[in-house]
C-alpha cells in the first residue's frame, strides 16, 4: 500500500546517469513523473505539450523545463484537476494553481497559519502525536537528516511498527505532500525524508525476526508500471507486526513472475500496491491476469491511491482501503483456514 503521496514532484534535479546531454528520453520522463508514455504522446497531439526535440534516430528528447512542468501537472492531476485545464500552462500558472489547491486543503481542515495532519485512523493517539508529526516536518525543512532518522527510530521503538506507520508516517506523508503543493518543500527534501523512513522501517522489520508458523506467508511487490515502494514497505511493517512471514520482491515485477514467485515460495497472500499515477486499464487487466495465474486458495490483496481500485472491482481480489484494514483481513483469513 502506498502513503498519500508516492513521489512528490518538485524542482528539477540532475537526471539519471547516461541521459543525453540535451534532453531526457520518454522512458526517463515516465519514470520521473509517473506519466505513461502513451499519455505523453496523447498530450503532444492533443494539447501540443510537451513538444520534445528528436535525436538522430527520431527518438523524443524532453528538456529539463518540460520535465519540471510535467511534474507540476502530475501533482495537479492527483489533486483533481483535469488535463484539459492544466496541460500546457506556463510554469508560473501551474505553481499558482498548486498554491491554491494547498490553501483549500488547509482551510478545509480548519488550519490557521500552520500545517497540521490527521492520522489514518483519526484516533485520540493522533492528536497526541500531532506535535511529533510537526517536529519531524521541521527537521525535514531544516535538512537535519540525522535528527529526523533518530526521531523516527525512537518513535518506531516507542509506538511499535504498526502504530508508528498509522499515527506518524501516514499523516507525515500527507503533510509533506501538501507542503510541496504550497511550495514549501523541494524534491530533494522529499527524497531524503523517504529514505529516512525507509531505513527506519527496514530496521524495525528486521528486528521482528521470523514470522509465526501459523500465520500466512505473504509476498509483496508492485506491477512493472509501479516504481514507488514506500507504501509497500509500510504494508510489510503492518503484516510483520502481526506475525506474518513476509517476502518482498520490491517494485516492478512482471505479472507472470509474481505468480511464479508466489508458487515457489508457497505464498498464501500476494499484496500489491498501486499509486494514483497508474493507468486504470493496466491495473485491472494486470489483476485479472494475475488472478488467472494463481490458484484460488492464494489471495490477492491490493491497496494504495489508485482510484480504479475503489471504482472497478476485479473478481477474487480484495481491496484494502487503509493500513488499519490489514488486521481484520488477517483475522478473516485465519478463521477461514481449515
Amino acid at each position: 500500500m502506498l502513503p498519500p503521496f508516492s513521489s512528490l514532484p518538485g524542482p528539477v534535479v540532475p537526471g539519471p546517469a547516461g541521459a543525453p546531454a540535451r534532453g531526457l528520453t520518454i522512458a526517463a520522463v515516465e519514470r520521473d513523473t509517473g506519466l505513461s508514455k502513451d499519455t505523453l504522446r496523447v498530450w503532444e497531439r492533443r494539447y501540443l505539450f510537451p513538444l520534445p526535440e528528436r535525436d538522430m534516430h527520431g527518438e523524443r528528447l524532453y528538456s529539463r523545463e518540460q520535465l519540471e512542468q510535467l511534474r507540476l501537472i502530475k501533482r495537479l492531476l492527483d489533486a483533481g484537476h483535469r488535463p484539459g485545464k492544466v496541460v500546457g500552462l506556463p510554469h508560473a500558472e501551474l505553481q499558482a494553481l498548486g498554491h491554491q489547491a494547498g490553501g483549500r486543503k488547509q482551510r478545509a481542515r480548519g488550519q490557521r497559519g500552520k500545517i497540521t495532519a490527521t492520522a489514518e485512523d483519526g484516533s485520540p493517539a493522533a492528536a497526541v502525536l500531532a506535535p511529533q508529526v510537526q517536529a519531524c516536518f521541521e527537521l525535514v525543512r531544516r535538512h537535519d537528516a540525522p535528527g529526523l532518522r533518530s526521531t523516527l527510530a525512537s518513535a518506531a521503538q516507542e509506538l511499535g511498527l504498526a502504530s508508528f506507520v498509522s499515527t506518524l508516517v501516514v499523516p507525515l506523508n500527507k503533510l509533506i505532500g501538501d507542503a510541496w503543493m504550497n511550495g514549501q518543500l523541494e524534491i530533494f527534501e522529499e527524497h531524503f525524508y523517504t529514505e529516512s523512513v525507509t531505513a527506519v522501517l527496514r530496521q524495525g522489520i528486521g528486528g521482528l525476526g521470523n514470522g509465526v508458523a501459523a500465520s500466512p506467508r505473504v509476498l509483496l511487490t508492485t506491477f512493472p508500471q509501479e516504481s514507488h515502494g514506500l507504501g509497500l514497505l509500510m504494508a510489510e511493517a503492518f503484516l510483520a507486526q502481526q506475525g506474518c512471514n513476509c517476502l518482498s520482491l520490491g517494485v516492478q515485477t512482471p505479472v507472470p513472475d509474481i505468480a511464479r514467485a508466489a508458487l515457489a515460495h508457497g505464498a498464501s497472500i500476494v499484496v500489491l500496491s498501486f499509486s494514483a499515477s497508474l493507468n486504470p486499464k493496466d491495473v485491472t487487466q494486470g489483476l485479472a491476469d494475475l488472478r488467472g495465474l494463481l490458484p484460488p486458495a492464494v489471495e490477492i490483496w491490493t491497496g494504495g491511491a489508485c482510484p480504479v481500485l475503489q471504482r472497478r472491482s476485479v473478481p477474487g481480489v480484495y481491496v484494502l482501503d487503509s493500513f488499519a484494514a490489514i488486521e481484520p483481513e488477517l483475522l478473516r483469513w485465519s478463521q477461514a483456514r481449515p
